[in-house]
């Protein structure tokens, strides 16, 4: 059962703050301030504003942290006061914590090397490690909430959010625990980063219009918008959550996972192992094709991926493909890598509690490879008793997620 959300984005440091600008189609990239991009074609980015980690953390715990596991923690904090939790009255080896990402710590990593390259060993910091490594955000959320239960950091690029969200259930499911804190983050908007997938030609070069550049399943999409933030989730045991009286939000009905095998970063022809994928979620939530009434989407607004997820959910949902109410709201958040499972999941979570299915905002332009409902423009009331969220990443790794209203 989901108890409860946290969420740091482009859209709003909050869980409530996100899901508005989702609804209302209020983009959040803009111009990049983090550093000086001078005449880059790719000038944009989905940045976190206003966030002070020293302030919300405090100095001594933030100065230890790099900024993907600031924005965890804060996600987490928020997730467990919504969820109305006293940990202090938990057991806290059934409690735990996991937290993917698709690169972790690299702005350390890379500061690190300069501090190296100027002053050698004495240029270091003694946080330098712990500041990299892709685990501490689970281990941090752990270590100040006191969770000694399952710990763990799924990182398989863009899909590590839902990893990391559907193996917490099957640990629960399993017994391993009560609760886990489970989603996504990620803090990848550093010269390097935006300059490595520029020169894949994987992002938008739309830098004069931010608000209009991340463009899912528009004919005129040209790449995607990097992203960061991060989204929690707290996963709970359904008796232990009527036991203490919680809202719950939906429940976690399936998880389906695959591989193309097929390239480093373009997806299977056809979206063959997309379409496996979300096969196995729904075998797994026991459900039919026609009981999925949202879909989530990867949506990149790149070319290939757009039509590939399109024809993928061709074949995993036939006939029923064209009933399906289908968004991406990297439309308004652009692409948060491995922290985009764990926003979007929120998102179709909201949907499905709320009835209410948030849009592709910056849709226009009708593309015949991808003839599909996509919501556009406008959020939609709908009753969504299942929605579907997926995530897919460099290397063919597939993760889809179910989430349905509680019984």
């Amino acid at each position: 059962m989901v108890t409860g959300l946290g969420a740091v984005s482009p859209c709003g440091n909050s869980a409530p703050e996100t899901w508005d600008g989702m609804v209302a189609g209020r983009s959040g990239i803009t111009a990049i301030t983090r550093f000086d991009c001078g005449d880059w074609p790719v000038r944009i980015a989905g940045e976190v504003k206003g966030f002070d980690g020293v302030e919300l953390l405090g100095r001594r715990q933030a100065k230890r942290m790099d900024l993907f596991m600031q924005y965890a923690c804060v996600a987490a904090d928020e997730a467990v006061a919504d969820a109305g939790l006293d940990l202090s009255v938990e057991d806290p080896t059934l409690c735990g914590a996991y937290v993917g990402t698709g690169i972790g710590g690299v702005g350390e990593l890379l500061g690190g090397h300069e501090g190296f390259m100027a002053g050698g060993p004495k240029g270091i910091s003694p946080f330098y490690i712990p500041r990299s490594l892709t685990n501490l955000a689970a281990g941090w959320i752990a270590m100040r909430l006191g969770l000694k239960g399952p710990n763990m950091a799924h990182t398989t690029a863009c899909a590590s959010g839902n990893h990391a969200i559907g193996e917490a259930g099957r640990a629960i499911r399993c017994g391993d625990a009560d609760i886990i804190l489970a989603g996504g983050a990620e803090a990848p908007v550093i010269g390097p980063s935006i300059a490595g997938f520029m020169v894949m030609k994987a992002l938008s070069k739309r830098s004069d219009e931010p608000a209009k550049a991340s463009r899912p399943f528009d004919r005129e999409r040209n790449g995607f918008v990097m992203g960061e933030g991060a989204g929690i989730l707290v996963l709970e045991e359904l008796e232990h959550a009527k036991a203490r009286g919680a809202r719950i939000y939906a429940e976690l009905t399936g998880y389906g996972l695959s591989c193309d095998a097929h390239h480093l970063t373009a997806p299977a022809p056809g979206g063959e192992g997309a379409a496996r994928c979300m096969s196995m979620a729904l075998r797994s939530a026991k459900l039919n094709p026609d009981q999925i009434a949202y879909i989530n989407a990867h949506g990149t607004s790149t070319p290939q991926n757009d039509r590939t997820e399109t024809q993928a959910m061709h074949t995993a949902f036939g006939d029923h493909a064209h009933k399906l109410m289908v968004s991406s709201t990297k439309s308004v958040t652009g692409h948060l890598l491995g922290a985009a499972g764990g926003v979007e999941s929120l998102a179709t979570v909201l949907a499905v509690h709320n009835d209410v299915v948030p849009p592709t905002a910056t849709w226009e332009h009708r593309d015949p490879d991808c003839d599909l409902d996509y919501v556009p423009k406008d959020a939609r009331d709908a009753v969504v008793e299942h929605g579907m969220c997926n995530s897919f990443g460099f290397g063919g790794t597939n993760a889809t997620l179910v989430f349905s209203k509680p019984e």
